[in-house]
C-alpha cells in the first residue's frame, strides 16, 4: 500500500498518518472502505502495533476515518464542513514553509512545479533532487 521511512527523523505514526491523509485525499481509499487491522498492518510494514493504533487514532481525531467496536476502522465521509480555523491555519503553515524553501534556495517555478504535482498525483521526485 505504501512505505514508511524508517531513517527519517520525522516519527512512524506521522509517516503512517500522512500516507493515510494522502490515500483519503486522493480518493484512493473510498468512504466507507475498511482499512486493515491494526495487527495485519504491523506485520505487513514490521512495525509495533502501537504505533499503528497511535496513527488511527489520529486520523479520528482529525475526522479522516471512524471506528466500529469489533468491526475496525473505516474511512469517514469527507464533507466541505466549515472548518474556516483549520484552513486559517494551513495558510499560515504553508506561508511559512513557502518563506523557509524560498530562503533555503527553491525558486518559484521549483514551487509551483510541486504543486503541478501534487494537484496531478504524481509522485514527487523533487524532493529526492534536493535531498
Amino acid at each position: 500500500m505504501f512505505e514508511l521511512d524508517l531513517r527519517s527523523r520525522k516519527p512512524i505514526y506521522e509517516q503512517l498518518v500522512d500516507k493515510l491523509k494522502q490515500l483519503i485525499i486522493n480518493d484512493v481509499l473510498k468512504q466507507d472502505e475498511q482499512l486493515p487491522s491494526v495487527r495485519t498492518l504491523a506485520q505487513q510494514l514490521s512495525i509495533n502495533p502501537n504505533t499503528i493504533q497511535k496513527a488511527y487514532r489520529e486520523l479520528e481525531t482529525q475526522g479522516y476515518i471512524y471506528s466500529v467496536k469489533g468491526k475496525g476502522s473505516f474511512v469517514s465521509q469527507m464533507v466541505a464542513e466549515n472548518n474556516e480555523q483549520q484552513i486559517k491555519e494551513a495558510k499560515e503553515q504553508l506561508k511559512k514553509q513557502i518563506a523557509e524553501a524560498l530562503f533555503i534556495g527553491l525558486t518559484v517555478n521549483d514551487l509551483k512545479e510541486i504543486l503541478e504535482e501534487i494537484i496531478g498525483g504524481e509522485p514527487s521526485d523533487t524532493s529526492a533532487k534536493r535531498e
